[in-house]
């Protein structure tokens, strides 16, 4: 048996681990109360109505959606690639630590990869409603091309679930000494690969599609990274702070100030990323000038400049030692999450309001969502905002997420050692 207080990764969670190892499940269900329960009913209770209503889009059809042919994505996969960011972003918090050997942030690395399991089964969830025959998934197996970037994520994103799940079950079994410091840090680097990897092959769906402008760039890959890390640190803070409020966690607000001033750095980063690929569109003056006049001053300008203004206000707050306080941390956190989702927003519609087709054939409701306006009048505004169908099953979805999470913090032993 491995004696965790010797080992060479430091981290929190086993830095004051007892000398005889308490047995793991007598302190699954140690936390709880009403209001613990009263979550886990109302994210139950919506997690069903988005089934039903998930039953009722099945049974009409994707057309009740607001997705047509020429803008076939929308709402889900637009939240796919969020929570896809939220989910590497807690792995990479928890596991980078573990794999160089140094302090984490005051214990909460099971809880962050709690989170990130919870927002990949909202990943896989969303990539799900938007089949419009789920039945028929098993055709991406038995007919797979391993060629497409679809078919990678598809792999990659299997393999990250289970190796999240496996990384939280080696996290217990160290408290307890029945897993080595070695087969921890081990497990550690290949989280933070896959998590790293999980992200680029997103990016590269839409980076290798020549058709469209917009995504057609070398720099989507590891800006969807350093979105993913600012999305994920700010989900890991204001779940951190929230749970020390509750009483969960004994966290010392020198470590979500540390976290903080990592979420700032990766601010600058994305931020320096987007200001790229801006001046790149626009400097040749081609096509790439309608996609920044598109942002700037198009339909998609509220999602632009709200990113904006929101990364910068989240980076003073994290820079500035005398804001560093919970609320306005928490503040700053949410900020850069909302920022985040605007990105998605701005990439997916932004993608197909340009559009790359001269003759797309007969104007009909199910080619175009505004096909009233005929094909020059449907692109004037936005060329796509879901359906209220579509807002209730991703409520749902989310729900889910929400009800994996809560789910684990009552039964499972996320909390470090005393």
């Amino acid at each position: 048996m491995t004696d965790t207080n010797s080992v060479a990764v430091v981290d929190d969670d086993f830095a004051a681990a007892p000398k005889a190892p308490e047995a793991a499940g007598a302190r699954a269900a140690a936390w709880g109360g009403k209001g613990l329960n009263a979550g886990i009913a109302i994210a139950g209770v919506l997690t069903v109505a988005g089934l039903a209503l998930w039953a009722v889009q099945l049974t009409g059809g994707m057309a009740q959606t607001a997705m047509r042919n020429l803008d076939s994505w929308g709402l889900y996969i637009t939240m796919f690639m969020f929570f896809v960011g939220l989910s590497a972003g807690g792995l990479i918090i928890s596991s980078v630590p573990k794999a160089f050997g140094i302090r984490g942030f005051g214990g909460i690395s099971k809880v962050a990869v709690m989170s990130s399991i919870a927002a990949t089964v909202a990943a896989i969830g969303f990539v799900v409603v938007d089949l419009g025959q789920p039945l028929r998934v098993w055709e991406l197996f038995a007919y797979s091309n391993l060629g497409s970037p679809l078919m990678w994520d598809i792999i990659v994103l299997a393999t990250y679930l289970i190796l999240s799940c496996a990384y939280l079950w080696a996290q217990v079994r160290a408290e307890a000494g029945r897993v080595s410091s070695t087969a921890l840090r081990v497990i550690s680097v290949v989280a933070l690969v896959c998590a790293v990897l999980v992200h680029s092959v997103t990016a590269w769906i839409f980076g290798l599609q020549q058709g469209r402008e917009m995504w057609h760039t070398a720099l989507l890959a590891p800006w969807f990274v350093s979105s993913a890390l600012v999305c994920g640190t700010g989900l890991v803070i204001c779940v951190a702070a929230a749970l020390r409020r509750a009483g969960y966690l004994a966290l010392e607000q020198a470590y979500l100030v540390k976290l903080a001033k990592l979420l700032g750095a990766f601010l600058v980063v994305d931020l320096y990323f987007f200001g790229c690929d801006l001046l790149t569109e626009a400097f040749p003056g081609g096509e790439g000038l309608a996609v920044v006049d598109m942002l700037v001053s198009g339909p998609l300008a509220p999602f632009f400049w709200g990113e904006v203004v929101l990364c910068v206000a989240a980076a003073v707050v994290c820079f500035t030692p005398s804001l560093r306080t919970t609320p306005l941390l928490v503040a700053a956190s949410a900020a850069a999450v909302l920022a985040i989702l605007c990105k998605r927003v701005q990439l997916l519609v932004g993608g197909f309001q340009l559009a790359n087709v001269d003759l797309p054939g007969a104007v009909t409701p199910m080619t175009l969502t505004n096909w009233e306006a005929g094909l020059q009048g449907a692109y004037q505004g936005l060329v796509y905002w879901p359906a209220p169908i579509e807002w209730g099953v991703a409520l749902g979805v989310v729900a889910l997420a929400v009800l994996v999470f809560l789910l684990g913090l009552k039964f499972l032993p996320l909390r470090p050692q005393d």
